[in-house]
């Protein structure tokens, strides 16, 4: 029997509202996420998953395959709202295509108790954020990259990168520091910006030291990286391995399909793009 939720009976945004509420209880950032969502969800079946925590007291979500082997492996870096659920979710479906994926806690000393993916105030979430400086971030990538290659299920040889958002302009800058990256996929990155209190370089500023092939996947209608940017990106890259799709009907976040920005077609498109750009370069 169907429960009302008010005396003239359910109505579709009672629906919506009551959907949105089993989200965020089940771990999907509160900030964006859209109430009529149904997220991908990736069972574990086959799979190991779970928390392990790295040297220096790292905390990162793992999952891979049970199978025995040497497998390749992925860093997953998240969007500013740390490793919620759909970070989660994204690692099992690299696991599912037979990666050792990582997606390590950058966030962690600004916010030891994990409370970021359940913010609501923007300023907050944007204070914790501020607190992983760049090379700081590095840092922790260099740390999961040595964690890695320590494991007896990771084939070392076969190494990649890919981020969302904040996450993917540390795909860019990741690709141009470490030499054991073999590829990267970098989503709807930040591109160029402020050089801040630290004097950091930004992703236009490197593509000339790029170590791996960058794969970078942007939407045309994404307010805050502009055409004109990605476009100063794609003729940065030019002559390289490295390549940009622009996607002209995705918005920011076109991946994420918690998120309102969510985009089907393009998202499966660009996932389909990203295995063959890794598997093109030997990952």
């Amino acid at each position: 029997m169907a429960t009302l939720t008010r005396p003239e009976g359910t109505e579709a945004d009672d629906l919506a509202l009551s959907r949105r509420a089993v989200l965020l209880a089940a771990g999907y950032a509160a900030f964006d996420v859209a109430a009529s969502a149904e997220p991908i969800r990736t069972p574990a079946d086959g799979l190991t998953a779970g928390w392990e925590t790295l040297p220096g007291g790292l905390p990162a979500y793992v999952a891979r395959p049970t199978a025995k082997g040497k497998h390749p492996a992925v860093i997953v870096v998240n969007e500013i709202f740390g490793v919620h659920e759909w970070i989660q979710d994204v690692c099992r479906r690299f696991a599912k295509a037979g990666y050792v994926a990582i997606a390590p806690e950058y966030f962690f000393r600004g916010d030891p108790d994990k409370t970021l993916p359940k913010l609501t105030d923007f300023g907050a979430i944007r204070a914790i954020v501020a607190k992983a400086g760049h090379e700081q971030v590095m840092g922790d990538t260099r740390t999961t990259l040595d964690w890695l290659a320590a494991q007896s299920f990771v084939n070392s040889k076969k190494l990649a990168i890919t981020g969302f958002c904040w996450g993917g302009a540390v795909t860019w800058m990741a690709a141009a520091r470490f030499p054991e990256l073999k590829a990267g996929g970098a989503w709807y990155g930040r591109i160029k910006g402020e050089p801040g209190a630290e004097g950091r370089k930004w992703p236009l500023e490197i593509a000339a030291e790029l170590k791996a092939p960058v794969l970078g996947l942007y939407g045309a209608l994404d307010k805050g990286i502009p055409v004109p940017d990605v476009e100063a990106m794609q003729a940065a890259i030019k002559g390289t391995k490295s390549s940009i799709i622009l996607y002209p009907q995705a918005d920011h976040g076109f991946l994420a399909d918690y998120r309102p920005s969510y985009n089907a077609a393009a998202g499966a498109d660009a996932w389909g793009k990203l295995l063959a750009h890794f598997k093109a370069n030997g990952v």
